[in-house]
Formats: C-alpha cells, sequence, structure tokens
C-alpha cells in the first residue's frame, strides 16, 4: 500500500505504508503548515498590545520633558542668584570702592541683571576691558517661558511680591505662572 495524505485544515499528515496483521510501518507525520501569512486574530491581537504600550509611554515622555525643563530652571535661577550673591560679596569685600558710582547702590546689589553679564572696569582701577569684573558669562534662558527675561525683585521688595522696586537686584524668579510636578508654582521657586 502505498501512502496516503489525510489534510485537515492547513495541516497535512502523509501516512506511511501499512504492512501485515494492520500495524503502521514507516510512518511519517509531517506537519506542515501552507500559509505563509498571519491570521486576523494575531494581527488584532499584536496592535492591541501595541496600544496599550503606546498610551502607557506618552504620559510618562511628557512628564520626562517637564521634568527636564524644571531641572533647567532650578540650575538656571541658582547660576543667577549665585552671581548675585558673588557681586554682594565683591561689593562688601571692596566696602563698595571698587563699584563705578553709576552701579552703587546703597543696599550692594547690583543695580540692573545686565551687569552680572556686561561686568564693569573696577572704579579703583585704571585699566581697558580686561580688567573688567564679569559674574556670569551670559544670562540663562528661562526654560518655562524661552527666553531670557526673568523677573526681578529688590532688596525692599516682599517675597511674594509680583512687581519690581527697580532699586536693586535681589533676587529673579520666572515669568511663567505654571505650576510644576510637585504642586508648587514655578514663579515660587
Amino acid at each position: 500500500m502505498k501512502s496516503k495524505q489525510l489534510r485537515i485544515s492547513n495541516l497535512e499528515f502523509r501516512i506511511g505504508e501499512a504492512v501485515k496483521g494492520g500495524t503502521i510501518r514507516n510512518s511519517q507525520f509531517a506537519f506542515r503548515n501552507s500559509s505563509r501569512g498571519f491570521t486576523l486574530l494575531e494581527i488584532i491581537i499584536v496592535i492591541t498590545i501595541l496600544s496599550v504600550l503606546t498610551a502607557a509611554a506618552i504620559p510618562m515622555v511628557r512628564n520626562t520633558v517637564r521634568r527636564e525643563r524644571e531641572t533647567e530652571l532650578r540650575i538656571a535661577l541658582r547660576q543667577i542668584r549665585q552671581a548675585i550673591d558673588r557681586y554682594k560679596a565683591y561689593y562688601d569685600q571692596s566696602n563698595g570702592t571698587a563699584i563705578p558710582i553709576e552701579w552703587k547702590t546703597p543696599t550692594g546689589y547690583p543695580k540692573e541683571i545686565k551687569i552680572l553679564v556686561e561686568g564693569f572696569v573696577p572704579a579703583n582701577v585704571v585699566g581697558t576691558s580686561e580688567s573688567r569684573v564679569r559674574f556670569l558669562r551670559r544670562l540663562p534662558i528661562d526654560p518655562m517661558t524661552g527666553n531670557n527675561e526673568w523677573a526681578l525683585r529688590s532688596y525692599k521688595d516682599k517675597p511674594d511680591s509680583t512687581s519690581w522696586g527697580g532699586e536693586d537686584v535681589f533676587d529673579v524668579y520666572t515669568k511663567s505662572g505654571g505650576e510644576a510636578l510637585n504642586g508648587s508654582k514655578y514663579k515660587d521657586w
């Protein structure tokens, strides 16, 4: 007896020759899948899994970008505040004699924020632009507003003041009215 093929659905079985007594010898069971694509059910399952993963990843990416901006804001505020502190220490160390008259304030803090970047030639030094004293290389960009304009507070202003008195620059904060991931306002940092 020759081998016969039995086809069930997409599977193919080959049954070998039968011998005397009804037992099968040289049986070959070849399971071959004759289709080469994906079923509709497999495609739906894959799309569902990908949709769930994408839906979970989007909020994480948004929070990551926001967290990076908040970190950049903290770094920028720290740089400016440290420059203000260095200016004040320089003023105190020289008893105000090194500060040019047009930049002097009664409190010893800078009159404008741009003096930290532009610098000045000390009043007690005769020299050129190489002898300028600078406290910042550049004014950092506020990552929340996208520009380098900062809200200012003077020494006489209240800590929660939203307007600048104009006498000096005691503190800086962002002009953004947004809320941080921890629930605090950016302008309160």
